[in-house]
């Protein structure tokens, strides 16, 4: 394979430029050498000063909190007039400077004010304040990000708290089911059953090439609303968003997938402008077979360090697709780990309010799919953790509730594999009211996906044994949560240490102000990821999710604690992200699953100088 330095590169393009016909000669040069690059027969060779600062390698050295803010754009070729303006990536929109419009050949083609990108972020964030709706205020994001990539950035990660529940949940939601209809662009790729023999084929038509992580559904199972087949592709796109706004993972190096299947939702099926394939899902071989090319082709194509996320996947494919992957590629499932890691550092911290150890407490869920049982098993670990004792044993703390009643040993033989360590002794029990006044738990956790399931009469059971009862609704949507903030404070009268999946307002109980928290994956997932970047992971272990939840937990400050909250503000998440990522890079370099060397002195900083900037660059 042929090194192609990209200072040579350029001194030949100048050479070329300066002789006759020269324009037709660059283009020619440019397309031969796109044409390497593609085939595996040339790679680009970047300068070392493209690396120097420390931190994550770019194959274009532009996209590091440390980069060089004087560039060329180049791309294929070098951007400039009309062309410059309809890249996102390059777009700077009114911001180009008056050099920079002569230098470009953007005379005429603006305006001829300057604003700043301050003014530009406030303009529009002005301008997605007027829309009432949710879905206008996504749809206006997402026109920004094809815009301009780096104004959308600088917008989300300036007012995140403000906007995450638009570009996240709960309104991604309604995005994924109206998908069809509000489809305007491709924003990832789609690998359906038409693809199979080609995904390799289909991986290389993404234009970029230095893949780190890529975040894939089936759309089996999105949040709380069932099968949405090819339409689950919101949650890629929303979740890779937040893996750069928040853990500063670059967005060249961020792939969303769909893999389209066919779907069992009907009226999808009959749904005109539904855009996947109108069939019933694959299932048994075919489902396995494709599934199968398809990690294999991510590692053929990508390497071994690329991050894949499952997302969004039902209960039977989530846990088999992780067990079987979890030893061959570098996997995480956000569901079933990313919500374990942020709830038991939310328990973590409410130990603060409520007292005692993690292996003094009770914990009765509710739900016992991917969420549920990925929880309970993580908390079970952590106890194994501090008390030496072992998980079976741990285990024995912590019960489960699914739709036929409280998991018992009695039940075992028609359960699930997945639910079969939490089947312990006791009488059947059908109503989570009865369980929880058997059980006396101190910590209730709601992963149904069933609304308004928490009860007055649960939530006064829960208060009546506990002087401050741990209550955790955490169904996403909104619709779905199994209660809402007021009805936990005002059915417990105010005792209720709470949180919840989805945003809920401040609520004022007898003249006091609750401020409930959000036990958000959003803490957990991005900055995660961003250590798995930093130290080259190539495996995820337990222990590093163990490790996010106590660094998240370790951000909590007491004047948090005050308000009641369990989890930080999200105005503080680089820097949560940022500790995350340290803390998990530092198991990954203990447990010798890092292949970064040498391990940098001080991980903190670390992180923080290898994420994303969206500050515009000066170009010349």
């Amino acid at each position: 394979m042929l090194s192609l330095n990209r200072s040579i590169f350029l001194r030949k393009v100048l050479v070329l430029s300066c002789c006759r016909g020269g324009e037709r000669k660059i283009r020619i040069l440019m397309e031969s050498t796109l044409k390497e690059i593609r085939d595996g027969a040339c790679v680009l060779d970047m300068d070392p000063k493209s690396t120097v600062g420390g931190g994550v390698e770019d194959m274009y050295g532009e996209d590091r909190a440390t980069e060089d803010q004087l560039v060329t754009p180049w791309t294929i070729s070098v951007a400039s007039g009309y062309s410059l303006l309809r890249d996102p990536h390059h777009n700077k929109g009114l911001a180009f400077t008056e050099k920079e419009r002569d230098a470009h050949y953007l005379r005429g083609l603006l305006p001829p004010t300057c604003f700043t990108q301050a003014l530009q972020e406030k303009k529009v964030l002005q301008n997605i304040r007027q829309y009432q709706v949710p879905l206008q205020r996504y749809m206006a994001l997402m026109d920004l990000e094809e815009r301009n990539e780096r104004l959308f950035y600088k917008l989300l990660i300036d007012n995140v708290e403000e906007l995450l529940p638009i570009v996240y949940t709960p309104t991604v939601g309604e995005a994924c089911q109206k998908y069809g209809s509000i489809f305007r662009r491709p924003q990832g790729l789609f690998i359906s059953l038409k693809e199979k023999g080609k995904i390799l084929e289909v991986l290389k038509n993404w234009p970029e090439r230095s893949i780190q992580v890529i975040v894939v559904t089936d759309g089996e199972r999105i949040l709380g609303l069932g099968d949405l087949g090819c339409q689950g592709m919101g949650i890629p796109v929303g979740k890779l968003a937040l893996y750069t706004a928040l853990g500063g993972i670059r967005p060249s190096s961020c792939l969303p997938i769909t893999i389209d299947v066919g779907t069992n939702n009907e009226k999808l099926l009959k749904d005109e402008f539904y855009i996947g394939l109108k069939q019933r899902r694959a299932t048994g071989q075919e489902y396995a077979d494709l599934l199968h090319e398809f990690m294999c082709a991510v590692k053929q194509n990508y390497g071994e360090k690329v991050l894949i996320q499952f997302e969004d996947f039902a209960n039977h494919n989530a846990f088999e697709l992780l067990a079987k992957y979890g030893t061959t590629h570098l996997v995480f499932n956000d569901d079933i780990q990313g919500t374990a890691s942020v709830v038991l550092a939310g328990l973590t911290a409410a130990l603060k309010l409520v007292g005692g150890k993690l292996a003094d407490h009770t914990f009765v869920f509710l739900g016992a799919g991917e969420a549920g049982t990925g929880i309970a098993e993580l908390i079970a670990l952590e106890m194994s953790r501090q008390t030496k004792a072992p998980v079976e044993e741990c285990r024995k703390k912590i019960w489960l509730v699914d739709s036929k009643g409280l998991i018992v040993s009695s039940r075992k033989e028609s359960l699930q594999h997945f639910k079969k360590p939490w089947a312990h002794e006791h009488e059947p029990v059908k109503e989570l009211l009865d369980a929880v006044k058997a059980i006396k738990p101190t910590a209730l956790i709601g992963t149904s996906g069933v609304g308004k399931t928490f009860t007055r009469e649960v939530v006064e059971a829960m208060a009546s044994f506990n002087e401050k009862p741990v209550i955790l609704a955490l169904s996403n949507p909104t619709s779905q949560s199994e209660c809402t903030a007021e009805e936990a404070y005002t059915w417990s009268k105010g005792s209720a240490i709470f949180a919840s999946g989805s945003p809920f307002d401040a609520v004022e109980y007898n003249g006091k102000i609750f401020v409930p928290g959000q036990a958000n994956n959003a803490y957990i997932f991005p900055g995660f990821g961003l250590g798995l970047v930093i130290s080259g992971a190539i495996r995820v272990h337990d222990d590093m999710l163990l490790a996010a939840s106590e660094a998240l937990a370790g951000q909590v400050t007491q004047e948090n604690f005050d308000k009641g909250l369990i989890y930080p503000p999200f105005s503080n998440i680089r820097k949560i992200s940022a500790h995350i990522a340290a803390n998990v890079a530092a198991k990954a370099y203990e447990l010798g699953l890092a292949t970064r060397l040498p391990r940098p002195a001080d991980l903190v900083k670390y992180a923080e100088s290898c994420m994303y900037s969206p500050i515009y660059r000066n170009y010349r």
